[in-house]
């Protein structure tokens, strides 16, 4: 009877000790500098500190404690409670318009399935480009030179269904906000009615990584719903006057205003240029860019009176004295 007993304990204790184990297997890790190891769930990440949860109580660990962290729960696609149209992976934090996420890398075949329904075609009498929704009320971003002087604009939701996708188009679309100067239009769609639609959260382009894969979803030439990838070859490329995040991915016209993604389905940028005969050398608008545009979107709101731009510029005062300019130094 004892020896049962015994044995009842032990077998009772290596179930415990592998619940353990196993439990930490699949627990976040923070390696703090001074060597200890934590494990739980990493429930909320800031610029300033870390939370975890170690199921006994909840630690507030400083950055500057933290040696490492590591995620180690896998890639999963899924929407927070409150946000159910939300692709993101991790915590998320809703900044204005657009939300930020503390999310993960996976693989290219389940990022593209993750924010494949939140691109859309946005299309004028003059052509048609790309666009994204930024958020569920129907907010999404492109590029202005892709509803230059339009503004009958219609745009079309690729909703995914059992048999593939279905195409909803929408009419009645408002421009919001246009900034010539960086190629980015702020639009929102207004007759979505019960439509439910995807949206993604932007990037952080100092995490941004030359070398790092990305891939773009746009419809070039009109072929909806198309996928190209690549890496970053430069994420501070300048030309104009700005700085552009340079890709060997795909970019055609049509791709225009479409996103520029990383493997955790973030949008790092807004893709605008290409040469159409140079293949690999594609350009996207950073999204720092984008943040502030969306940020500052009072500064650049759209004037029916004056369409074709966000701002006006107010002449000079006239010189008052018409006299003769005397230089200094060049005598009398």
């Amino acid at each position: 009877m004892k020896i049962y007993r015994f044995r009842h304990i032990t077998i009772t204790l290596v179930l415990f000790i592998l619940c353990i184990a196993a439990g930490s297997l699949f627990a976040d890790k923070v390696i703090l500098k001074q060597g200890q190891i934590l494990t739980g769930d990493i429930i909320s990440d800031k610029p300033q500190h870390l939370v975890l949860d170690i199921g006994i109580d909840v630690l507030v660990i400083p950055k500057d404690k933290i040696l490492e962290s590591e995620y180690t729960k896998s890639y999963a696609v899924e929407a927070e409670p409150n946000e159910p149209n939300a692709i993101s992976i991790g915590p998320k934090q809703t900044v204005g318009l657009y939300s930020t996420s503390i999310s993960q890398k996976t693989s290219i075949e389940k990022a593209v399935e993750a924010v494949a329904e939140a691109v859309v075609k946005v299309q004028t009498p003059a052509g048609l480009g790309s666009g994204f929704f930024i958020n569920e009320d129907g907010y999404l971003i492109t590029n202005y030179h892709v509803i230059e002087r339009e503004t009958k604009i219609e745009v079309t939701v690729f909703r995914k269904t059992k048999d593939g996708f279905e195409r909803k188009q929408f009419k009645k679309v408002k421009i919001d906000a246009i900034n010539p100067f960086i190629d980015l239009a702020l639009l929102k769609v207004e007759d979505l009615a019960d439509t439910k639609v995807k949206f993604v959260p932007l990037g952080d382009i100092d995490k941004v990584e030359v070398g790092e894969a990305v891939f773009a979803v746009g419809n070039p030439m009109g072929l909806e719903r198309t996928v190209t990838n690549g890496v970053i070859s430069t994420k501070n490329r300048a030309l104009e006057g700005l700085v552009y995040i340079q890709t060997n991915a795909d970019i055609n016209p049509g791709n225009s205003g479409g996103p520029l993604f990383n493997l955790a389905g973030e949008a790092i940028g807004v893709t605008n240029m290409g040469y159409v005969f140079l293949g690999g050398l594609g350009f996207a608008i950073p999204v720092d860019y984008v943040k502030q545009f969306i940020d500052n979107r009072e500064a650049f709101a759209y004037d029916k009176e004056n369409p074709n731009s966000g701002f006006r510029y107010l002449q000079p005062d006239k010189r008052q004295n018409r006299g003769k300019i005397v230089f200094p130094g060049a005598g009398k």
